[in-house]
């Protein structure tokens, strides 16, 4: 009979979850970027890291930080996570991840944690590898200067309160966001093309290892919309991504915004899959 037991990870155990993460460099890019930069203390690491066992062995992983992150986690050990979310309560502000652990992790923890405020079942994974051959990319996205942070800002706030449905400002004033913003740009991960002092079109590169990276915050102006800017904007951000970053850009997006789908789609990005997020 299979032995399974469920525990917090400590920074000892670094490399077996290194090796966890390694099997899926796209789907986990997240998560393995956290880990690189800051290890398995859970002060440095901004939550904890949760190991599951089988016969002894690290099978499967999951973060709890201010999101709930499956991570190749297999069905019983997405059980065993859901029962140690529900007896240490509700602490992130979304569950994010691969749709079908993350789908089977909900059901198990939306009777006690529900209801959600937003469910997105279904947000394609989508990945390119080289740079776009039927997008010119935007001569001038370039880079945010560290003495632009007040240019960029109202951007990134517009782009958050307009994806997530809430002000990134509430709680805090907007401290720890501003401070995750200023972490990129002081990075050379936050791009944009600026017109007489406006942010026309912007994007990040979030998450970022070796061996993959992921765009996210892909925003264009109101009044710049449908005018392409969205496709030769992420063509340059992945020229930059692919020649300074990583081999394989990823990103993902909701099913239901069409436009964006095929924006990518026409930049060369192709769907590998599907992450799943519950939002509170």
């Amino acid at each position: 009979m299979t032995q399974t037991t469920t525990r917090v990870l400590e920074p000892s155990d670094l490399d077996a979850a290194l090796d966890i993460l390694g099997r899926e460099p796209v789907e986990n890019a997240f998560v393995t970027s956290r880990v690189q930069v800051a290890g398995l203390d859970p002060w440095r690491l901004g939550g904890e890291m949760w190991g599951w066992y089988a016969d002894g062995e690290l099978r499967s992983l999951c973060y709890a930080g201010a999101n709930l992150v499956p991570v190749c986690a297999e069905p019983d050990a997405v059980r065993a996570f859901a029962d140690r979310a529900r007896r240490t309560g509700r602490r992130c502000s979304s569950i994010v991840g691969p749709a079908a652990p993350t789908r089977q992790l909900w059901q198990l923890l939306e009777p006690s944690w529900g209801p959600a405020r937003e469910v997105r079942a279904h947000q394609p994974l989508m990945v390119i590898d080289r740079p776009s051959t039927t997008v010119e990319p935007d001569p001038q996205v370039r880079r945010i200067r560290k003495n632009e942070m007040d240019l960029i800002m109202p951007a990134c706030v517009a782009m958050f309160t307009e994806e997530v449905g809430v002000s990134p400002m509430a709680g805090d004033g907007g401290l720890l966001y501003q401070a995750r913003v200023a972490e990129l740009v002081a990075g050379g991960r936050s791009f944009a093309r600026v017109e007489d002092g406006k942010i026309v079109f912007k994007a990040e590169i979030g998450a970022a290892t070796p061996r993959a990276c992921q765009i996210q915050g892909v925003w264009v102006a109101p009044e710049f919309r449908g005018r392409g800017h969205s496709e030769t904007g992420m063509a340059a951000v992945v020229e930059y991504a692919l020649r300074d970053v990583a081999p394989v850009v990823s990103l993902y997006v909701n099913d239901y915004n069409t436009a964006a789908r095929a924006a990518y789609r026409r930049v060369g990005f192709r769907e590998v899959g599907a992450f799943m997020s519950v939002l509170f």
